[in-house]
């Protein structure tokens, strides 16, 4: 543990008084500081000017990061017949119906990522309290409930990213790796944040996007400068 304290001090220390800073800087901060003995994942953290608990402010959606997460994504099909099998072809993890529902009904949750058939949906829909806090639950929104069960698993294995706004008004989400390049880092920021601003809905009052910041897993967190973050800078 006094190991642990002493890099935790350490860094904390880099990052006093940085603040708001240009999106390459704040990355090259962060990657400077993960010092960890595993590959750590670099977060971002949005708060935004929206009440959750009303309907028309909900912020949902996904985004593909053009440099993909650095992390293997595990991904759970609900289909039959055909469908099935064109979800194994592309790489799924996990395929069935009822058998699956049972599976995850016993507290057995092997995934990161749900997609079903619309034809699954009254299996699926018996799952929800089990999966809908865990931010799993298929949806036609996010493209999660589709026909094209193939092309849904290949954008989950090829770097897609979900997210969905907390009661707080905060999203979150991992954007890559610290051992990525810092361009490539940048350039999976300003594609989150972008996605989120095209998200905004239409129950949105006042300032939408109010700060922006990102961490590695085990490191401290810094702000980054809007006007960056938005490519406006």
């Amino acid at each position: 543990m006094a190991k642990l304290g002493k890099r935790l001090r350490s860094a904390r220390a880099a990052f006093e008084g940085q603040d708001n800073l240009p999106v390459q800087a704040a990355v090259e901060l962060v990657k400077a500081n993960a010092s960890a003995k595993f590959d750590e994942t670099v977060e971002i953290a949005l708060n935004l000017g929206v009440d959750p608990r009303h309907a028309d402010q909900m912020v949902r959606g996904t985004v593909t990061l053009p440099n993909g997460t650095g992390k293997t994504v595990r991904v759970a099909v609900f289909a039959r017949g055909e469908k099935a099998d064109q979800a194994r072809a592309a790489g799924a993890d996990i395929v069935g119906a009822e058998d699956l529902m049972q599976t995850i009904q016993g507290g057995t949750i092997d995934f990161d990522r749900c997609i079903a058939s619309p034809d699954m949906m009254p299996i699926v829909g018996r799952l929800g309290k089990i999966l809908g806090p865990r931010n799993l639950m298929p949806n036609p929104k996010i493209g999660t409930v589709t026909p094209d069960v193939a092309e849904a698993v290949r954008a989950a294995k090829g770097g897609q990213v979900q997210f969905k706004v907390e009661k707080a008004g905060v999203v979150h989400a991992g954007v890559g790796k610290a051992s990525f390049d810092a361009d490539k880092l940048a350039e999976n920021i300003r594609a989150f944040v972008d996605a989120v601003q095209r998200a905004k809905p239409t129950g949105a009052k006042g300032a939408y996007l109010k700060k922006v910041s990102i961490a590695s897993t085990m490191g401290p967190g810094v702000s980054v400068d809007l006007a960056s973050a938005t490519g406006n800078a």
